[in-house]
């Protein structure tokens, strides 16, 4: 009997084209959805663990005052409770670079001593070239993966008139230095700290370290321990931009989930119902009860499985492009950033068995009916199903057409239930993405109304072959007296050392009518960095350097040092980067270290002949009208949301159009008689869309306010960017009433061609046959 349950299943499918092609699709959107969500979760966690386990990565690098511990001291502290293993102790230097290096800005870099880049604790992995085995040799740490390939072997020079040679390239992922030394060389550039790394046998948590470090230290000196970095710090900052998307990605998933599980449970329950007659005909001719089951499941799980791998093949395609925007940036060493091979396996499985268990439900409809029940119950609604509420509809002034199309969804309210939840998931997930995009606009559009040129230096666009002109002064003085010219604000950018940390900070020093500048980021806590001495960064630097408003720094260029308080919170920043003023700079260096310019140009001003004046009067220089640049997570946030809202609102009209397809199987009798009594096909196709449309207007009143909730929690718990209260407030009047037709819109666009199915069917043919 299990060919003749294939036979029949097959049959079946073959019968009911339009519904296996609606499972089908509803699958594949639901699948893409789900593996590209569970590929940016499961890449945010398993890359830095797998990578960081290879190298034998330290919980802790610590830096002690050579002052204040020796070395035998520190060694000794390798066989203290707790410690796994240890390596050191290095010497640890820093040096100053005057000028650009390796496409980084001048600055401090800080040089560990180590005769070899293995060890029990973070074994550096060498990318290029070799490692540095004799003096006036270093190799550079690369701590994005790759390396400049073309500046092996090139001069590193130093600010007191040495230099080194960059003989490799290298990456840890402890971040332990800026770049490697021998020990003799790091002796020999007068180390002001001795590292020691650590792994400790409990390194789980923040409490467990900071315990495993007391009792490393206990018996040293007080205030030897300069610096301890933890490993989680760096884990944090590691998957801080996927972390952004991490909220949303989940919620997208759990949405396609319960959509295919909605929208799969209303097809096969209207295939049950639909086809009582073919259900009662199975029983008559001998098929059991399980095997009626078998051949409605069956018919379900083809389309499905095809779903499913057609998804996966498209989920995986995605998310190769979908990591690297999330990543792009970030510090990721040597962790391989990729989907998770099970991703696919997982997804072949488990969609399938899903959709099976939504269809149990009213497949099960098919094994408790009889033959006898199945065949007499043929395939119209109950007898008095909404024929209260038809009646009412029916006594009042509204056109025939829309009474009748009122009144119809109640003859099945739970198929009535089960559409509306696709729709109002479907709104949902419209508003949720308005919503991100009207708040990621105006977190980096700071329009005022005014054109605005954005001049670049040769010193930021890399180019070598164009000798400036002008000095910074000469150049900002020319600025302002260009025709046009309103406002100009100055930006430097120098690579600082944070005294007690292994890795230096990029420093944005903005001088002149700084206030205007349209690349400033918001302050959302604090207040901005105005005064000497003070900084402003986003919540990635400040949490991988453990900092609160109000704490200090010491910054370490050009020999000097300048402590320094955070004073601010921008709504978004690199890790490692941080912003500050003139004055603060000038505490810190003479070089300005200018990069670029922005001019606000007065009212009416030719931006082109703006940018032409400033490429004539110094070639180095690019100018370029500025548009607001979206950062990569942001535009990936919008671009995921996008794909997602597409899906999932596709997926709800096809919730719809099956809906009303069985609708109209099952009501051809009624059409044909409408139509025999004179409803035209375009009142048939105004009935068929008002059973819908308001049933989309309802939706969107639940829909609406569910999604602006859903999008104030995500916004609020984005870990790599905090809102500001005036990027969140984005929904006024004009933009909810355009969210309110989007549920209609849903509604009337899966309705359409049912409609005009319907409106064609043949009267006479259409009776005959009943």
């Amino acid at each position: 009997m299990n060919g003749a349950v294939w036979r029949a299943s097959r049959a079946a499918v073959k019968r009911r084209r339009v519904q296996t092609v609606v499972i089908g699709l509803v699958v594949f959107c639901s699948t893409t959805t789900v593996l590209l969500a569970l590929a940016v979760i499961s890449a945010a966690r398993a890359p830095f663990d797998d990578a960081f386990a290879r190298q034998r990565g330290a919980h802790v690098v610590a830096a002690f005052d050579p002052a204040k511990a020796s070395a035998e001291q520190l060694a000794a502290s390798a066989h203290r409770p707790g410690v796994e293993a240890a390596a050191g102790p290095f010497d640890q230097a820093v040096v100053e670079i005057p000028s650009d290096w390796v496409g980084r800005p001048p600055g401090a870099l800080t040089l560990v001593g180590r005769s070899d880049p293995a060890g029990p604790v973070d074994r550096v992995q060498l990318l290029g070239g070799r490692w540095a085995t004799g003096p006036g040799e270093v190799v550079v740490n690369e701590p994005f993966g790759g390396f400049p390939e073309r500046f092996l072997n090139q001069p590193l020079p130093l600010g007191d008139g040495r230099q080194l040679t960059i003989v490799g390239f290298a990456t840890s992922m402890s971040q332990s230095a800026g770049g490697w030394v021998t020990p003799e060389q790091a002796a020999a550039l007068h180390p002001s700290s001795r590292q020691m790394l650590y792994r400790f046998s409990e390194a789980s948590s923040e409490q467990r370290l900071t315990s495993a470090m007391g009792a490393v230290t206990e018996g040293l000196p007080k205030d030897a321990l300069a610096n301890a970095q933890s490993y989680l710090v760096l884990k944090e900052a590691f998957s801080a931009g996927a972390d952004a998307y991490l909220p949303l990605m989940t919620v997208f998933g759990v949405l396609g989930l319960v959509v295919a599980a909605l929208i799969v449970g209303n097809v096969v329950s209207g295939a049950v119902v639909s086809g009582y007659r073919h259900i009662g005909v199975l029983k008559s001719i001998g098929f059991t009860p399980r095997q009626v089951v078998t051949v409605y499941l069956t018919m379900v799980s083809v389309p499905a499985v095809a779903g499913t791998v057609l998804g996966t093949a498209a989920g995986w395609a995605a998310s190769q492009p979908i990591l690297k925007a999330a990543f792009s940036g970030i510090t990721t060493g040597t962790a391989v950033i990729e989907p998770a091979g099970w991703l696919p396996a997982a997804t072949l499985i488990s969609v399938p068995l899903l959709v099976v268990l939504a269809a149990l439900v009213p497949a099960s409809r098919a094994h408790r009916l009889s033959a006898a029940q199945a065949i007499s119950a043929g395939t119209a609604p109950r007898n008095g199903r909404g024929l209260k509420i038809q009646r009412r509809l029916g006594g009042t002034r509204l056109p025939r057409a829309v009474s009748l199309g009122l009144g119809q969804p109640f003859a099945r309210p739970a198929r009535t239930a089960l559409t509306m939840s696709a729709i109002v998931l479907g709104v949902l997930t419209v508003t949720v993405t308005t919503g991100l995009g009207s708040t990621l606009t105006k977190l980096v559009d700071h329009a005022d109304g005014h054109t605005h040129v954005n001049v670049q230096t040769a010193h930021f666009t890399g180019d070598t072959t164009t000798e400036p002109r002008l000095t910074p002064a000469q150049t900002e003085a020319m600025l302002r007296a260009t025709p046009g010219a309103e406002r100009v604000s100055v930006r430097g950018l120098v690579q600082v050392g944070l005294v007690g940390y292994p890795q230096p900070a990029f420093a944005s020093f903005y001088s002149g009518d700084d206030a205007v500048d349209s690349k400033r980021l918001q302050v959302v806590r604090g207040r901005p960095a105005t005064g000497a001495n003070e900084i402003e960064a986003g919540p990635s630097f400040i949490r991988q350097h453990g900092l609160k408003l109000g704490d200090r720094l010491t910054l370490d260029l050009d020999g000097r040092h300048l402590t320094v308080t955070l004073v601010g919170e921008e709504s978004q920043g690199n890790a490692r980067a941080f912003a500050s003023n003139e004055a603060t700079r000038a505490a810190l260096t003479d070089d300005p270290h200018t990069v670029e310019y922005d001019v606000r140009l007065a009212e009416g001003a030719d931006a082109e002949a703006y940018q032409r004046a400033v490429s004539a009067a110094d070639p180095s220089l690019s100018p370029s009208v500025f548009a607001p640049d979206m950062a990569g997570p942001i535009v990936a946030v919008i671009s995921f949301a996008t794909i997602f809202t597409v899906l999932l609102s596709a997926v709800a009209a096809l919730g719809v159009f099956n809906t009303l397809l069985l609708t109209i199987r099952e009501r051809r009798r009624d059409l044909g008689m409408l139509k025999s009594i004179g409803m035209t096909p375009r009142q048939v196709v105004t009935m068929t869309v008002t059973s819908v449309a308001w049933q989309g207007a309802v939706s969107a009143a639940v829909g609406v306010p569910a999604g602006i909730l859903a999008h104030r929690l995500l916004v609020e718990n984005v870990g790599s960017i905090v809102f500001p209260e005036s990027a969140m407030d984005v929904w006024d009047v004009p933009l909810l009433i355009g969210l309110a037709l989007a549920g209609v819109g849903i509604a009337v666009l899966g309705a359409l061609v049912p409609a005009r199915s319907a409106a064609r069917l043949p009267i006479a043919e259409v009776l005959h046959s009943e």
